[in-house]
């Protein structure tokens, strides 16, 4: 596989940072997940953490180097993560379990697979355009199925950010996948929560992530995002990913572009993970103590050791 990628989380005007994201890859596979957390005091953030953290070591438990069954993968690994917030939440005896909303995608053999639950999306962008975006879970995407608000309305709408599925919570998750969707050279895919796609439009997106260096445009894009969020502007996070190879450059030899990650001379048992900690994120403002924080990480570990394999 060779693409390059870029990922990017801010606070924006909140006083805590709940999204969490991650990527990870083995020579033969690579898996991108956003979770935006909701939740009261710090339960939103550790429900994203356990979201990010239960898909993660999934795919470092099961990536040989490629994961057998990709749907089943997303599919399960979502249902986990859900039964282990909820779990969270009983043990704590808290009044009401903490949520996240959750988008990942696992690409290999030069196909992407994806799975939602909630409002954070993925977008699969081609020649410039928006070619797929994910459907949102959310009572204003209802509507606008409906034919009772227009694109314009539901922007502005005050129930915009309230969803029908998610992991965490008492009522089982729509977990939605995709169809398998073949990439070519040039294709970008960008994973991100409702604070960075919410104040921009999707042309406005796909035009800022065109350019050549993602290290740039990424970074951009969420300046862009966090101005028209204005002074409420939500947690923003984004994973952003050009793949460089496409199934005729792996016939011929191609390479792709200098500046891509290349996994073909990785072992078959190595993966490499990008993921924040709980709570060490140099970028996150916490009231948690160091103490707090070690305790959390503890518990969150232990909570997603009992629903995995």
């Amino acid at each position: 596989m060779k693409f390059s990628i870029f990922q990017e989380s801010r606070t924006g005007k909140r006083k805590n940072n709940e999204d969490r994201i991650a990527h990870c890859y083995s020579r033969d596979a690579l898996l991108m997940v956003v979770a935006d957390g909701m939740g009261g005091h710090f339960y939103g953030e550790v429900a994203a953490q356990i979201a990010v953290q239960t898909l993660t070591g999934a795919f470092e438990r099961e990536a040989d180097p490629e994961i057998r069954d990709p749907f089943r993968f997303l599919h399960e690994s979502m249902d986990n993560a859900h039964r282990a917030i909820f779990d969270f939440s009983i043990q704590h005896e808290l009044s009401d379990s903490p949520r996240t909303t959750c988008v990942a995608c696992l690409i290999q053999d030069s196909i992407a697979y994806w799975a939602h639950a909630g409002d954070s999306r993925m977008y699969l962008i081609r020649d410039g355009k928006v070619v797929v975006r994910t459907r949102d879970h959310s009572r204003v995407q209802l509507l606008m199925d409906q034919g009772v608000i227009t694109r314009a309305q539901a922007a502005r709408h005050p129930e915009r950010n309230k969803v029908y599925s998610c992991l965490g919570g008492p009522q089982t998750p729509e977990i939605e996948l995709s169809r398998k969707t073949p990439l070519r050279a040039g294709d970008m895919l960008a994973l991100c929560s409702d604070g960075v796609w919410g104040p921009v439009r999707d042309e406005t997106l796909a035009a800022a992530l065109n350019g050549d260096d993602l290290a740039d445009a990424v970074p951009a894009l969420m300046d862009t995002a966090e101005t028209n969020g204005g002074a409420h502007a939500d947690n923003l996070s984004i994973i952003a990913l050009r793949w460089e190879t496409s199934y005729a450059e792996e016939a011929s030899g191609t390479d792709g572009a200098d500046s891509a990650v290349s996994t073909k001379g990785m072992p078959d048992d190595k993966i490499t993970t990008r993921l924040d900690r709980f709570g060490r994120n140099p970028d996150y403002k916490s009231d948690l103590s160091e103490d707090d924080i070690e305790r959390a990480i503890e518990e969150i570990r232990a909570t997603i050791e009992k629903y995995t394999r």
